[in-house]
């Protein structure tokens, strides 16, 4: 059996922005882990989602989180993705 290769991508968010491309990310399906970082580099929250999630499942934790989030004026999203 073949192993899934992972690959990461980061995105820059103003904080207004980032519940909406956590929202994005999750409805694209191959994520395996999502971490947010402050501009300083220093994580602010770090979740793994597993294949299959269903993102009704996974959507109301993320808006705890970005309304925490929001607060912070730029972080960084970056994203583990199967494929």
């Amino acid at each position: 059996m073949a192993k899934k290769k992972t690959r990461t991508e980061e995105f820059k968010v103003s904080g207004e922005d980032i519940l909406k491309k956590l929202r994005e990310l999750v409805q694209e399906g191959n994520i395996r882990k999502i971490t947010i970082k402050s501009k300083e580099g220093k994580v602010i929250a770090e979740f793994p989602l597993t294949v299959g999630v269903i993102g009704a499942v996974v959507l109301p934790p993320l808006a705890a989180i970005g309304t925490i989030i929001a607060l912070v004026s730029e972080c960084t999203i970056a994203v583990e993705k199967e494929g």
